[in-house]
């Protein structure tokens, strides 16, 4: 029998030999600065990008391994002059692409349509907050709220599906609500919810408690029942244990869908699904995580498991990316979830879960290190005799334990 870590997430991708996401930062250039930028963005590229012949090297091999979304980010990819001979490229080599522009004066209506033309097939866009104050201030740019709005609505016109990307922290916890009322107003496709990774200029004191964490993911899932667009989550691989614990109370209170196991449901972008909670329950069961179906290629190509884990696996320039995806060190020890430490090591949900490596790395410097944030407490879990271990651990590698 496979390992669990070894067995192909639902839809049939093998993780273990490709991501199901790949996240390239086109640029570091941008013109805002964003108070949780893992980039730390600034107004010029660096010299060492890479050019186009490289970035299409990239692609084709992106092509090769027949990655299913492939997300063009930044700094600001509108910073680069070459944006939509790649995206064209991208799509004739048959890789569909999103972009993630920042809200500045380069993203124009003629950009948007250009966009379209080059062959996107979905806009992400970050709003923040259900309105200027909230977002403006967590952008650094007045007018970035309205510009914001501007571009959704050039999107819709020119009919590309937008993605609406929203980074949860103290400042805007409590703007859920009104947040998916305007979404509701704007014909968005996705809303994916960020949770904070203090990396960057994302800062610890914005960080959300594991309490904290709870509140959010029942809010969220109470939105799911009802908005029409779909909800994932990005560094919240906890929902996914909450979803299902919150399945099975329903099915106890006789209130479960047929079907069950919320295993059966699996979303892939543009197949139209009638029930709510079943199309953003397939999402929330995909088991991706930092360095497991996921992988982010930095400007000058460099490969880490996630652009919040800042653990260098290879450079493309020197290695095959798919080479190391698949044998890079820290990508292997990320997939093997018998590696994990702490409660996230002995806890039931850990093949659809593992909590955030990115965010235990932030927080510990170790990333297999348990989820920072989680409240969750394992059934098989005792940290008393946890700790024991690791000091009896820690005197052994000091020397000051000697056994025979």
């Amino acid at each position: 029998m496979q390992p669990m870590h070894q067995i192909p997430a639902r839809g049939g991708i093998d993780y273990d030999e490709k991501p199901f996401l790949a996240i390239w930062e086109v640029t570091q250039s941008c013109d805002l600065a964003c108070k949780h930028c893992r980039a730390a963005a600034q107004p010029i590229a660096h010299p060492e990008e890479l050019n186009t012949e490289e970035s299409k090297a990239l692609i084709d091999q992106i092509a090769a391994m027949n990655v299913p979304i492939f997300v063009f980010t930044g700094g600001d990819p509108l910073k680069r002059k070459d944006l939509f001979e790649l995206i064209r490229y991208a799509s004739e080599q048959g890789v569909k692409v999103a972009v993630t522009p920042s809200a500045t004066p380069l993203l124009t209506r003629e950009a948007i349509f250009k966009l379209k033309e080059a062959g996107l097939v979905r806009l992400g866009i970050s709003l923040d907050g259900s309105c200027p104050e909230i977002h403006d201030a967590f952008r650094g740019l007045p007018g970035a709220w309205a510009r914001t709005i501007q571009a959704i609505e050039w999107a819709n016109e020119a009919g590309i599906p937008i993605q609406v990307h929203t980074t949860i922290s103290r400042h805007n916890a409590n703007d859920l609500d009104n947040l998916c009322a305007l979404f509701e107003q704007q014909k968005i496709v996705m809303w994916n919810v960020f949770f904070l990774v203090p990396v960057g200029r994302g800062q610890l004191d914005d960080l959300l408690s594991g309490e904290e964490f709870e509140q959010v993911f029942g809010k969220i899932y109470e939105l799911s029942q009802r908005v029409n667009f779909q909800i994932k989550t990005t560094e919240a691989m906890h929902y996914r244990r909450y979803l299902l614990q919150h399945n099975l109370e329903e099915r106890r209170m006789g209130h479960g869908h047929p079907g069950g196991h919320p295993h059966a449901a699996e979303y892939e972008p543009g197949t139209p699904q009638a029930d709510a909670q079943t199309r953003n329950r397939g999402w929330a069961t995909r088991r991706v995580n930092d360095g497991k179906g996921f992988m982010f290629i930095s400007h000058m190509g460099n490969v880490y498991p996630s652009g919040f884990l800042p653990i260098h696996a290879g450079n493309i320039r020197k290695t095959p990316l798919a080479e190391i995806y698949r044998e890079a060190p820290i990508f292997k020890a990320l997939r093997d979830t018998s590696r994990l430490e702490g409660k996230c090591g002995a806890c039931e949900f850990k093949e659809i879960c593992g909590g955030s490596r990115a965010r235990a790395y932030a927080l510990t410097g170790d990333p297999l290190a348990q989820e920072p944030c989680c409240i969750y407490q394992p059934k098989n879990w005792d940290p008393e005799l946890e700790a024991q271990a690791r000091g009896f651990k820690h005197m052994q590698q000091s020397g000051e334990l000697v056994t025979l």
